[in-house]
């Protein structure tokens, strides 16, 4: 349901912009974020954006990436700058979704976006 687009290869100083979006009908969002995972590390939370627009950042990334959404659009979009070597993983965009046509609600996970900064 969730999908993500963006990633890429940038230099360090450089800037990307990640989106996911939700396809399908009959649910709404909740609370939303983006993820990032190092081959061989656990997965690690970079932004989280509520339902009301309150935002929290991981240290590493404060001052340097912005997360958003679009609720009309189920949308969110996560905004890098100043990237760094340190960046680079693979980001997941996640949603708590409220499945009417299920009668609940649960976490679901878009496939990665590899994102790569070169020093």
């Amino acid at each position: 349901q969730l999908q993500a687009s963006g990633g890429g290869l940038v230099q360090a100083g450089g800037s990307l912009r990640l989106s996911c979006g939700a396809v399908g009908r009959n649910y709404n969002l909740k609370d939303m974020g983006w993820y990032r995972q190092v081959s061989g590390k656990q997965r690690e939370v970079v932004a989280t954006i509520s339902a009301n627009y309150i935002t929290t950042y991981a240290d590493s990334v404060k001052g340097r990436f912005t997360i958003s959404r679009d609720n009309f659009k189920k949308m969110v979009t996560l905004e890098m700058n100043d990237l760094k070597p340190s960046d680079t993983a693979v980001y997941y965009c996640s949603a708590e979704i409220v499945d009417y046509v299920l009668d609940s609600e649960y976490q679901n996970w878009g496939a990665g976006t590899q994102v790569t900064v070169s020093s």
